[in-house]
């Protein structure tokens, strides 16, 4: 393990005994709490995208603001769900966050995960899938959107225009050079990871992968891991690419860390996702030195280069930032890391 980050899904509204969480206070301790990760030297800051749901939906331009305010934390997403998304308009928008960071941005993209209503993306006029969860029109998206941020020229100029004129085809505007290597997939099952590998895009792996082979869940997602790479490598794509894996883990050095996460404990899961039998990674929650001992035996956080934890941003800035430089103090160095300064 390389680098690590926290995942957030940003949710917002009740928090029960008449406190409420709203969109605004997500969106702004978020920044705050990437500010401070920055100062620990942690990599990365990454955003889950969910619609109709009380979520982060549209995070470009909280990936914009967290980028203007800080030096080195990587900004990103996990993942933009590309059924519900114009190709040429993302790839303007990950541009402009690309420049604004200075090559910091990490574009976690995939078909998306379960949603809360019924083909919500028809809902944004992106209609013709014949997949009954749209994986066709996320691709089809998806490899339009890699031709925009290559550079393809996309669009004929209109020679008779005041604007530049000229002729043959234009590329979208703002270009960032070098951001399609830092477009990353997230894939859910072996297959589509290797189709990740074949396309030459990073790696990334949640605590939910939609197939059970019989085996424990670290193992799965590390063969997974592999099986990338390896697809990439007999694709002939030059360099390494990045893979990452997500994990529930929570330091308990307080009393309060006991009260929230004391029985939080658990093994792998096995369920029905999307009428897909699928495995559920485990929950790690303990003392520091336990969490080094059991961290130090999954066999995925040992192939992929990097960690993001999964936090409970609903529980503030504080209260986050605090179980962040635990595992920054604790756990990680134990793991290979080093924090991020200069």
């Amino acid at each position: 393990m390389e680098r690590f980050g926290t995942l957030s899904f940003g949710h917002y509204g009740p928090l029960g005994r008449g406190r409420e969480l709203s969109a605004a206070d997500s969106m702004l301790q978020a920044i705050d709490l990437a500010q401070g990760m920055d100062e620990l030297g942690v990599n990365g800051a990454y955003f889950r995208v969910h619609h109709f749901a009380r979520q982060q939906a549209s995070p470009m331009p909280l990936l914009a603001a967290i980028a203007a305010r800080t030096r080195h934390i990587e900004v990103g997403t996990g993942v933009i769900d590309m059924r519900y998304e114009n190709p040429l308009h993302l790839a303007e928008e990950a541009a402009a966050v690309d420049l604004i960071s200075g090559g910091r941005l990490a574009l976690g993209v995939s078909r998306g995960s379960p949603e809360s209503v019924v083909r919500g993306y028809e809902a944004f006029g992106y209609t013709g899938s014949e997949d009954p969860r749209g994986a066709d029109l996320a691709r089809e998206h998806f490899a339009r959107f890699l031709r925009a941020i290559e550079g393809e020229g996309l669009a004929e100029r209109d020679a008779a225009s005041p604007f530049g004129g000229g002729h043959g085809m234009q590329r979208i505007e703002p270009y960032s050079p070098g951001l399609r290597s830092r477009i990353w997939w997230g894939a859910g099952n072996r297959d589509s990871a290797e189709w990740a590998g074949r396309a030459g895009v990073n790696l990334m792996s949640s605590t939910l992968l939609t197939e059970d082979r019989g085996i424990p869940f670290d193992e799965l997602q590390a063969q997974q891991v592999r099986a990338f790479r390896e697809a990439w490598r007999e694709a002939g794509h030059p360099g390494e690419p990045r893979t990452s894996v997500s994990r529930s883990i929570f330091p308990i050095t307080t009393a309060e860390d006991e009260l929230y996460f004391g029985g939080r404990q658990d093994g792998d899961g096995v369920g029905m996702i999307d009428g897909i039998r699928s495995t559920f990674g485990k929950t790690y929650a303990g003392t520091p030195d336990k969490l080094v001992e059991q961290l130090q035996r999954d066999a995925a956080i040992r192939e992929a280069d990097t960690l993001m934890l999964t936090i409970p941003s609903q529980l503030g800035v504080e209260f986050n930032l605090r179980l962040i430089a635990a595992f920054a103090d604790h756990v990680a160095p134990s793991l290979g890391w080093a924090p991020t300064r200069g």
